[in-house]
């Protein structure tokens, strides 16, 4: 690894991902081989989660269910430099080492544009209004592929330990000490749940948590209206 490129740990919370990973894992091997690391952090899947993570990861832990325990706790296993918190169904950029290290010399933390699997042309606008947002507003979403600092992450006391939204307060607790790096770079993400439930149903949907939250709304109850679409 060159000494300019800072040693990545690509942290991955995962329940009932054995279909993602097989996907994702593998997509990773040459950042592992250029000396990063991958963490998977199970939640507690019924299916073949960590047996699919483990020939293909360097860490697999086990904890109990929700995103921010279970990143939080990949962050402490976690062995790099910098911490990067990517979704189990989501694809990173081939050169996303390169491309922090650069990114890292503006700030100590930032995050990728992000491209949503697909064709459809209401996906090109979705895509282009959410890393547009995130521009304006100095916040990240978890399918953006946030990374930052260790030491940062560490000063801001990690995730906070609630339900939904963990990725926003994150976001603003690290948008107190900086603004993000915005990358051009494109994470590629899955859209399984624009077209389970439906795209309009859910940029509504998402709108709609985005400002509860925003108000004060308890993550908890907001968690739970996610789960039923």
């Amino acid at each position: 690894m060159a000494a300019s490129v800072p040693r990545v740990s690509i942290i991955i919370p995962a329940v009932n991902e054995a279909d993602s990973l097989a996907r994702t894992l593998p997509a990773l091997a040459g950042l592992r081989h250029a000396g990063h690391e991958v963490v998977v952090v199970d939640g507690g899947s019924d299916d073949d989660t960590r047996e699919c993570a483990r020939p293909l990861a360097d860490r697999v832990l086990v904890t109990g269910r929700g995103r921010a325990e279970q990143m939080n706790a990949g962050a402490a296993a976690a062995t790099g430099d910098v911490l990067l918190f990517l979704h189990a169904d989501s694809l990173l950029p081939a050169d996303a080492d390169l491309a922090i290290a650069g990114a890292l010399r503006e700030s100590c933390w930032g995050r990728f544009d992000v491209r949503l699997w697909g064709r459809e042309w209401s996906f090109r606008i979705i895509e282009m209004l959410m890393n547009l947002r995130s521009r304006v507003t100095g916040i990240a979403t978890g399918d953006q592929a946030i990374f930052v600092e260790r030491e940062t992450f560490a000063s801001v006391g990690g995730y906070p330990d609630i339900a939904l939204m963990e990725d926003v307060a994150l976001s603003r607790r690290l948008r107190a000490i900086a603004r993000p790096a915005c990358l051009r770079q494109r994470v590629i993400t899955s859209t399984r749940r624009w077209r389970s439930n439906g795209i309009a149903r859910t940029v509504v949907l998402m709108w709609r948590l985005r400002l509860a939250f925003a108000l004060g709304a308890d993550p908890r109850r907001l968690a739970r209206r996610y789960e039923r679409g």
